[in-house]
């Protein structure tokens, strides 16, 4: 697999003064998805876990009805990266003819439809703030960079997968698709992400009943109004001995 980093001499300034280093720079790779032989899906990604990206994006936005076998992707790497994804009739969603595709990225028409989502799972403010601390601990791509975002699936005692990327969403398709092909069930977890909760997080979420989502960022309007409808517990500004609650805060306890 590819680095997910490269270096380069800049020309750093500090005050007046200034001089020739070398720098930690992310690496950006287009991916290109081609289901069954037809390109489906164009992105640009940290070249790493692109298995787990690959599979967590496609169940995850309902183009594959099914978890499929990592075999089943066969990866080449060049210039840009190309995925072969090989799928049976069985596999095959009909959200697979009803993708918007843009630069960067792409919508579905279905996006705001949910179900409920009633886990019941109770997690003392102390194991979160602990497990969110482990969970920054673990960016090291961000530190050496200062250019990833990064998400995690936790128990609430442990990481259970984590992944770094230049693409907010990518991270969580990458942990969504490692739960999927290593058998980690989503009721009872965290999902833990770096950055800004979108709707688009929020409906990852839900996608998979994930009953809490927890940012050091803030969220959005719709986001809020996604996890209050569907159950989540949603939670901002996760820094040091602080945090908001914005919905369903039932599930976090003193």
């Amino acid at each position: 697999m590819m680095d997910a980093y490269t270096r380069r001499t800049i020309v750093k300034y500090q005050g007046t003064s200034h001089k020739k280093v070398s720098d930690t720079v992310a690496a950006e790779k287009k991916l290109r998805i081609f289901l069954n032989g037809k390109e489906t899906i164009s992105l640009y990604c940290t070249p790493s876990l692109i298995k787990e990206l690959v599979i967590g994006l496609l169940v995850t936005e309902g183009i594959l009805k099914n978890t499929i076998s990592p075999d089943a992707l066969c990866v080449k790497e060049d210039k840009d990266i190309r995925v072969e994804v090989s799928a049976s009739e069985d596999d095959l969603s009909a959200e697979n003819s009803r993708i918007s595709r843009h630069l960067g990225g792409f919508t579905f028409s279905n996006r705001l439809r949910f179900n409920k989502v009633e886990d019941t799972v109770s997690l003392p403010v102390q194991d979160l703030r602990m497990v969110f601390h482990e969970f920054h601990q673990k960016s090291e791509l961000f530190r050496l960079t200062g250019c990833f975002h990064g998400a995690a699936l936790s128990d609430g005692e442990n990481i259970l997968a984590f992944a770094e990327d230049i693409g907010r969403h990518n991270t969580v398709d990458k942990v969504i698709g490692y739960a999927l092909l290593h058998n980690i069930a989503f009721a009872g977890k965290l999902l833990l992400v770096s950055c800004r909760i979108s709707s688009e997080i929020a409906s990852k979420g839900t996608r998979w009943g994930i009953p809490v989502i927890a940012s050091r960022a803030a969220p959005t309007d719709l986001a809020i109004d996604i996890a209050e409808s569907a159950g989540i517990t949603l939670i901002g500004f996760m820094r040091g001995e602080g945090m908001n609650i914005y919905t369903n805060p039932q599930r976090i306890t003193s």
